[in-house]
């Protein structure tokens, strides 16, 4: 049981680093577009 209950929470700490990583480079990709010059 105590194995099961470390499985969960190692998981749900890998969700919410990877939430966060997206999280981080959906803003990074959003400032690029943002800041990329115009090309004529």
């Amino acid at each position: 049981m105590k194995k099961l209950l470390v499985l969960g929470v190692i998981a749900s700490l890998g969700y919410l680093v990877w939430r966060e990583i997206a999280a981080e480079k959906a803003e990074r990709d959003l400032w690029e577009e943002i800041t990329d010059p115009l090309e004529v």
